[in-house]
């Protein structure tokens, strides 16, 4: 005997795009009904406890997760230079960011986690969307470049130069505001000034 479509409307109930167990459960979708939109096509299971409608666009399903699986991820260094076409690098895992002495998600499988210090964690941050409703800290260029000085010894000098470089061909761009804003990296803001000196 067929069994009786579904008439519960998913965005009636909050979930707008991509969402977890926790937020599922609080807008009243229980397990076996979240198990009866599985089968029946109008979810998926993006990874354990997220889901995702199949009837939004197509999405990037890293970011979606570390976004549902930690609020403060933020992408930042090699990513956040190729997010900002700083950089031809292409990160062999995508790289996020959280207050040290924050827990580290297990996933996404391609995310690498990195521990900042949470006096500076929110400077340049902003949110991107990655889905609807779905948001994701990144860094902008400014930080990013900082970022870049101020773990060479991770991604390499030669990186940090060429995101500066391009960064300096942009309209608009105010060097003395990148070296005041600098000064909240001491480790940066030294090998930073040099390479403007030679740049400029």
């Amino acid at each position: 005997m067929a069994r009786a479509k579904l008439d519960v409307d998913l965005s009636s109930l909050g979930l707008v795009s991509s969402f977890t167990d926790q937020q599922a459960s609080a807008a009243g979708l229980t397990r076996a009904l979240r198990d009866r939109f599985i089968e029946d096509g109008a979810v998926i299971r993006i990874a354990r406890g997220l889901y995702r409608r199949t009837d939004i666009g197509v999405g990037d399903l890293d970011l979606i997760e570390a976004a549902l699986r930690s609020p403060q991820a933020t992408i930042c260094l090699t990513s956040a230079l190729a997010l900002h076409e700083l950089t031809d690098e292409i990160p062999a895992a995508l790289d996020l960011a959280l207050p040290r002495r924050k827990w580290h998600p297990t996933g996404p499988i391609v995310a690498r986690w990195h521990s900042f210090d949470p006096e500076t964690f929110d400077i340049g941050r902003h949110l991107v969307e990655v889905d609807t409703g779905v948001f994701i800290g990144c860094y902008n260029a400014e930080r990013s470049i900082i970022d870049a000085f101020h773990t060479r010894g991770l991604t390499g000098t030669d990186v940090a130069v060429e995101a500066l470089k391009r960064w300096l061909r942009r309209p608009g761009s105010q060097p003395a505001q990148l070296v005041d804003l600098a000064t909240s990296w001491p480790r940066a803001l030294a090998p930073l000034r040099r390479a403007l000196e030679v740049l400029l």
